[in-house]
């Protein structure tokens, strides 16, 4: 499978390609069709993002194979500084690069021939699905924004945290530059082993322990996505509001898709409450954060298909 969480079905092509972002960043991604799809045609395209943290051969080979094989023109990618993409030094994040990378897969969608593009939408999965909102704020070309298990990261940064607290994270951090300018390169710890473990390490919180449960084991595991990222990206995320413009969306259509058990479901019921109509929170039952990564009797297909068919007709 080279790497892929999931085989690809035989009724899916799937081709690497390569293309910029608007910094000038070479983002490598994975283009999924239906075979046989008449490329004589125009058709509704998606740009799938990853958990934060994650790549293209996790969650979004799962949601692009499928998707694809029911019609849509799909597009995955490593975000900048991740995976097989561009970007030095390796492994910062930002808010802004990270939601351009978003339109970013619009330009290249809508380069394609076989796409029409006044019918693309965006799909993020976790962290993705922040950095698809933010990205749809600004870029009315996305048409329609489907969200699975979404985490807004700049609220992230803050959350549970008093000024105190921040203040004293700002201080850490800005010491840390130093550091990294005296090094010549940033910190980064990474969360997960190279290899994929056996085990979940004991004594971890319920947060860190769910998502080793996927990172962290065969189930998920990725070479390029050991997740934690630079440690002074944090202070991009403290300085920066992801979805302060969320309402603007409107009204282009959003839905927000949650599992019942999951720890992160405040996120999407606090955009569901600021974002305007038409907009939809869609809770999947018996499902925790990771279950709508990989889980295809836990993600809901049907929805989602239906959710683009009518916003991108």
């Amino acid at each position: 499978m080279s790497g892929y969480i999931v085989e690809l079905s035989e009724n899916v092509a799937r081709t690497h390609v390569r293309y910029n972002n608007r910094y000038g960043i070479a983002l490598a991604g994975d283009l999924y069709t239906a075979k046989g799809l008449d490329k004589t045609q125009k058709h509704p395209a998606l740009v799938v993002g990853a958990p934060y943290g994650g790549v293209k051969e996790q969650g979004p080979c799962v949601y692009a194979g499928e998707l694809a094989r029911r019609g849509f023109v799909v597009l995955t990618f490593d975000p900048c500084y991740m995976g097989e993409s561009g970007g030095e030094p390796r492994h910062v994040s930002s808010p802004d690069l990270f939601s351009e990378n978003i339109s970013a897969g619009v330009d290249f969608l809508g380069m394609q021939a076989f796409v029409d593009r006044e019918r693309i939408g965006a799909l993020g999965i976790c962290g993705s699905g922040g950095f698809a909102l933010s990205a749809a704020q600004v870029d009315t070309r996305i048409k329609a924004v489907c969200t699975a298990s979404m985490y807004d990261m700049s609220a992230a940064a803050r959350l549970g945290q008093t000024p105190e607290q921040i203040q004293a994270a700002k201080e850490t951090l800005s010491k840390l530059r130093w550091v990294d300018a005296e090094n010549g390169y940033p910190e980064w710890i990474p969360t997960f082993p190279e290899e994929p473990a056996d085990t979940v390490p004991e004594g971890l919180n319920p947060v860190d322990d769910e998502f080793y449960r996927f990172y962290g084991v065969k189930r998920g595991h990725h070479p390029n996505a050991r997740a934690g990222f630079t440690t002074t990206s944090t202070l991009a995320f403290l300085n920066y509001a992801l979805l302060d413009h969320v309402a603007e969306i409107s009204p282009r259509p959003v839905l927000l898709i949650v599992g019942d058990r999951a720890a992160s479901r405040f996120f999407s019921e606090q955009v569901y409450e600021r974002a305007a109509q038409p907009k939809e929170l869609y809770v999947v039952e018996d499902a925790e954060h990771i279950d709508l990564y990989d889980r295809t009797d836990r993600i809901p297909f049907d929805k989602i298909e239906d959710f683009f068919r009518g916003a991108l007709q």
